[in-house]
């Protein structure tokens, strides 16, 4: 990978030209991808990491703690992963690709900030929450400070991806705002629940693929590919992990238990088992916010075995079968080879 200084902003990152040594092991699945793209994919995910680690430059200590807090906290890095694999369809990871890969990234953590105010959540990542450390207005304008970087990582790469960021920001927002309503009284609840799911989570992991495709000269027709593959794996990520929260009583997800039953965030299981109609009690459980520990796990053990969870199966299936397709338009080659992997890997890890 040759190096590359980005000009224009006062966001200007230098991708360094200095070898690493890769990580031989990916998560998601994919270790198990071509070597040769296991390899590269590694180098270019140890130069985001230097990416994700210079938003701490704002010269107040405090600042940059905050906002490596969950930087350092790690994560399976899927956004980022998806970009660098996404470029190998053509050029591989370029310079430009790994700013890219940093930036999306960085977008995804400034959302976990807001969301963990928005859950009054204390844990994330197996690390206590920023929210619960200090409290939510630093939460909040930290979750900010990281947008404010990831729009000046994007804005040097040119006005299109500057424009597909915006607009990606106001999917996630969108998504965001009508969970929280919640559908209206005459909308389908499944339909809005994946619709919901389709901004929140998809938006940003099919503006990945698409950047993947954009910055390593990938063809129209195979950055749309990835564009649209991204939305539907995103989705069908969120799903799997929806069926995880209830089917894996321990559950290492460094997220707090149950904390979708305490807000009474509605997900597909939980949809599908109220439509069923199948148990009085699991109706009365989940008719608003449990604030119980006992109420929650009685309602965890219920929808465990209730009719909601094998319709949760058979969608994430049925989403599955749509990203396969999705990966037509693209060559045959270890690229989507390893998308496949991801693919197979959405469904084995629920079960």
């Amino acid at each position: 990978m040759t190096g590359n200084t980005a000009a224009g902003s006062d966001d200007d990152v230098t991708v360094d030209p200095t070898p690493a040594v890769p990580d031989p092991r990916l998560p998601l699945g994919l270790s198990a991808a071509d070597p040769d793209l296991v390899r590269s994919v590694g180098v270019a995910l140890t130069d985001v990491e230097k990416i994700l680690r210079g938003v701490a430059d704002s010269d107040v200590s405090f600042i940059d703690e905050a906002a490596l807090h969950l930087v350092n906290a790690g994560g399976k890095r899927f956004r980022p992963l998806f970009t660098l694999i996404s470029a190998h369809v053509a050029d591989g990871p370029l310079p430009e690709v790994v700013i890219a890969s940093a930036a999306v990234e960085l977008v995804h953590l400034a959302t976990l900030y807001h969301d963990d105010v928005m859950d009054e959540a204390t844990m994330r990542r197996g690390a206590v929450s920023v929210n619960a450390r200090w409290d939510n207005t630093i939460a909040i304008l930290t979750g900010d400070f990281l947008f404010a970087h990831a729009s000046g990582l994007v804005a040097d790469l040119g006005t299109d991806a500057a424009r597909i960021i915006a607009e990606t920001f106001g999917e996630l927002v969108t998504g965001q705002m009508r969970e929280t309503v919640g559908p209206a009284p005459d909308e389908d609840p499944v339909e809005h629940y994946l619709s919901v799911i389709g901004q929140k989570t998809g938006s940003l992991i099919a503006t990945a693929g698409r950047y993947g495709g954009m910055f390593s000269n990938a063809t129209p027709a195979e950055t749309e590919a990835l564009y649209r593959y991204g939305k539907i794996i995103g989705a069908a990520f969120q799903i799997s992990d929806d069926i995880i929260d209830i089917a894996s009583p321990a559950a290492e997800s460094g997220k707090t238990p149950g904390t979708d039953l305490r807000e009474g965030v509605k997900t597909l299981p939980m949809i599908h088992a109220l439509a069923a109609a199948e148990n009085d009690r699991l109706t009365e459980l989940l008719a608003g916010p449990i604030s119980g520990d006992a109420e929650v796990e009685e309602a965890l053990e219920l929808l465990r075995g209730s009719q909601g969870m094998v319709r949760a199966r058979e969608t994430l299936e049925q989403y599955a079968e749509r990203a396969h397709s999705a990966l037509t338009p693209l060559p045959d080659g270890p690229a989507r080879a390893a998308l496949e992997l991801l693919t197979r890997y959405v469904i084995e890890r629920t079960r």
